[in-house]
């Protein structure tokens, strides 16, 4: 059995190449430094998420279920500035990371389709979620 630490660094040393390739990305869409930095922030703490417990997911392995779970309920329960604005700041990022991701063609367009209309479809869950937070 491969051991668990040993697989998160795999996944983390795979996630990365990628990670700086999103940065480059957003760097030439023409948003500001700041912007690029709070995406990548974003992301880089979702893709912790995939590996925080098993099954151990890469980056570009990530589809609407794991964004939802994110949202709806690791991010609220797990982040102490979970927020309606770092929700929102959440829902952009993976906008752009599953808009990057199809872009080079590390996922198909039914994946980004779907992340896309889980972010419409339950944005107000992903509010209500972090609603709690907001009142202290």
């Amino acid at each position: 059995m491969i051991d668990y630490d040993q697989e998160v660094d795999k996944i983390r040393a795979y996630n990365q190449p990628i990670l700086d390739e999103f940065q480059s990305w957003l760097q030439n869409t023409g948003v500001t430094p700041k912007t690029v930095k709070n995406h990548i922030e974003n992301i880089k703490f979702f893709a912790e998420y995939l590996v925080y417990d098993e099954p151990l997911c890469k980056v570009d392995e990530a589809d609407a279920g794991d964004v939802y779970s994110f949202l709806a309920d690791w991010f609220p329960h797990k982040a102490m500035w979970a927020s309606e604005s770092s929700t929102k700041s959440y829902m952009g990022s993976f906008r752009k990371f599953f808009k990057f991701l199809r872009e080079s063609s590390r996922v198909d367009d039914d994946t980004k389709i779907e992340v896309r209309d889980t972010l419409k479809e339950y944005k107000d869950e992903f509010l209500d979620a972090v609603a709690f937070n907001d009142d202290y």
